[in-house]
């Protein structure tokens, strides 16, 4: 592996961790905000709504660095070329989010509605490229195969894992913020369980990659 490729992997596998600090750290400042309750898309809204912005391009931007070394990795043809595509999808999406602010959602900002009726234009598109993160979960069951092929039964399994459990959570999350009845409490918190679980296996691969290259470029399996 040339050293590009793997300053590439190691700026990517920085923006699963640097994104969740930072939303940690807001979440916690902000008057009115209840990270239990509110999304993380919340904290770009007010006057220090800022700061979450520059948090969702930064993430966006290590994330297509991160799918610029995983093109690298994976030369050969065959489903191994979906895993870089895929990633870069959620890059643009983080992307997306930081252009494009939510709605008031769940009382926040103080004096908000509960769920906005109908929603903006800015809204709409703000979860339309928020819907990009599941080509995270569709990753993880590529490389699923991909390590199953080879063996690598551990990491298949953490894959597939990691998939179905962010999946179900993430959808318990949205439940609550569209104001289901006894998920709305919580679903600031399962949305931040959902995505530190995907962002995990995102931090994790490039890290893997970087310490066993040589079998996934010779192949493009693992």
């Amino acid at each position: 592996m040339d050293r590009k490729t793997r300053t590439l992997l190691f700026c990517g596998a920085l923006a699963g961790p640097l994104f969740t600090i930072a939303w940690l750290i807001e979440g916690l400042a902000r008057v009115h905000y209840d990270p239990t309750r509110h999304p993380i898309s919340s904290l770009s809204l007010g006057e220090w709504g800022w700061t979450q912005i520059a948090n969702f391009l930064v993430t966006g931007i290590l994330t297509l660095v991160l799918a610029s070394g995983l093109r690298k990795v994976f030369q050969s043809e065959g489903e191994a070329v979906w895993v870089p595509i895929l990633i870069a999808g959620v890059g643009v999406g983080f992307l997306g989010t930081g252009f494009f602010n939510t709605d008031p959602i769940s009382g926040y900002p103080l004096g908000t509605p509960a769920i906005r009726f109908p929603p903006t234009l800015t809204g709409v598109l703000h979860i339309f490229f928020a819907s990009f993160v599941f080509g995270l979960p569709l990753a993880c069951f590529v490389m699923a195969r991909l390590f199953d092929d080879q063996g690598g039964r551990n990491w298949a399994v953490y894959s597939k894992f990691t998939a179905v459990t962010f999946i179900l959570v993430y959808l318990f999350a949205m439940a609550g913020f569209l104001q289901v009845p006894g998920l709305v409490n919580y679903a600031g918190v399962l949305q931040r369980i959902s995505l530190t679980i995907i962002l995990l296996w995102m931090t994790l691969l490039p890290i893997y990659l970087l310490k066993y290259p040589l079998p996934l470029q010779a192949t493009g399996k693992s």
